[in-house]
């Protein structure tokens, strides 16, 4: 039988000795549900923040303001502090986040309904992907955490 993706991820985490930590806005701590779905993951899982507010953000996962104030919450910029303020402020060897516009409503035409950007930062580098999902808010979110899932595993095993 297959693995599932947060299994695989528990696998290589636990190979690694690696603990994990995220920082969770549109998902609204859906990473964090699937991760804790497998049996064992206190092994790994430290915790995770769903830092749905731009000060929280700021103040739980260390997103710098002036970032906010320039490319706002849902950016590459945005994700990559949140990982790394994930990571930092729960001491963990990894962090993951996920910012994004999950609708169906807060869409622009510059950031639509879907933009969302995810990054993982470890010891051995940072990693960031945009994406635009094309669902409704559950899908959008669903996805979201898929991608969120098989970014944090394509980093674990960059490392391996």
């Amino acid at each position: 039988m297959d693995q599932t993706l947060e299994a695989k991820v528990g696998s290589a985490l636990n190979g690694r000795g690696w603990t994990l930590a995220l920082g969770e806005s549109c998902t609204g701590g859906l990473v964090a549900h699937r991760i804790t779905e497998v049996p064992g993951s206190s092994e790994y899982f430290l915790g995770g923040v769903v830092a749905y507010s731009n000060a929280i953000k700021e103040l739980l996962l260390h997103v710098k303001s002036e970032t906010l104030e320039t490319v706002g919450a849902v950016s590459e910029e945005t994700a990559r502090e949140m990982a790394r303020g994930a990571r930092e402020g729960m001491s963990a060897a990894v962090g993951v986040s996920v910012t994004g516009i999950a609708g169906p409503g807060g869409g622009t035409v510059d950031k639509p309904v879907g933009l969302t950007f995810i990054s993982a930062s470890t010891p051995e580098g940072e990693w960031a992907e945009r994406h635009v999902f094309q669902g409704d808010r559950h899908s959008n979110k669903e996805s979201a955490a898929d991608a969120a899932l098989k970014l944090l595993l394509e980093a674990l095993e960059a490392g391996a």
